[in-house]
């Protein structure tokens, strides 16, 4: 009798791991869509310069952070992977794998965990990673400093140094209009554990969206010393933010108008 209970209470378990394998892939699958009618329905994104990403060989894709929710981070994703012959890794933080489908999604999608390294044994392989250098702080600034870039932090650029992956610069505009951030409830945030709760629209605002990709900026050769290499990933890294910013400066004016 024991042993019918325990085969029927694992067959009632293994329905229920199925079925949630389900739901969550059904999930995943109206997430994507969802990006696709947004990228090219809902922001009419364009994206231009994809020459200035190498067709092969380690490269850090840097990018400016803005817009309430992070919703960059994905469709900067993927717009790269669904046109490159190549994976773009993006180290993305804690909080993103705590949601049950966008989580999965991004996992499988090339996020990886964040850590010191950025990325380091991709790099090393030869391959793409993706870094929003802002952080959080590119996230939490509040709309009348839109576009005005966070200051970088600099690890990418250690990373880079030590790989000799060039840097490629890339602006996102659109973000900062579709969500802005307009205050913030910090009790919410409290109550969900978030590092801050925006308060912004209910859904993304039809705002035109352009990503631009800069030309690379190739990593210095890699000095024999501590010191040395720290000063030169403080100067990649003011160099890398220096040309986000005038491509953010440069592509701002190219829309007639930030909404339809």
């Amino acid at each position: 009798m024991s042993e019918s209970v325990s085969e029927v209470i694992g067959a009632g378990a293994a329905e229920l791991r199925y079925a949630k394998e389900l739901l969550g892939e059904a999930g995943e699958n109206a997430w994507d869509r969802l990006l696709e009618w947004l990228m090219e329905d809902w922001f009419r994104l364009d994206v231009r310069g994809w020459e200035n990403i190498p067709a092969d060989g380690p490269a850090v894709v840097v990018a400016n952070h803005s817009g309430a929710w992070g919703l960059d981070a994905f469709i900067l994703g993927k717009a790269l992977t669904r046109t490159l012959n190549r994976p773009l890794y993006i180290p993305a933080a804690p909080l993103t794998f705590r949601f049950p489908i966008i989580g999965s999604y991004a996992r499988k999608s090339g996020a990886i965990p964040l850590d010191p390294t950025l990325g380091l044994e991709h790099l090393t392989a030869g391959e793409l990673v993706g870094v929003f250098p802002e952080g959080t702080a590119g996230l939490e600034k509040p709309f009348r400093r839109r576009y005005q870039l966070c200051p970088f932090s600099p690890g990418f650029a250690v990373t880079a140094v030590q790989t000799g992956a060039s840097v490629v610069p890339v602006s996102v505009i659109g973000a900062e209009e579709a969500c802005p951030r307009i205050g913030e409830v910090p009790a919410l945030a409290r109550l969900f554990n978030l590092p801050y709760f925006p308060l912004t629209t209910l859904f993304p605002l039809p705002s035109k969206w352009l990503i631009t990709i800069g030309e690379p900026i190739p990593a210095p050769p890699r000095p024999g010393s501590f010191a040395a290499r720290s000063a030169a990933a403080r100067g990649l890294c003011a160099e890398a933010q220096d040309a986000v910013q005038s491509l953010v400066n440069r592509e701002r004016r190219r829309r007639a108008t930030p909404f339809w």
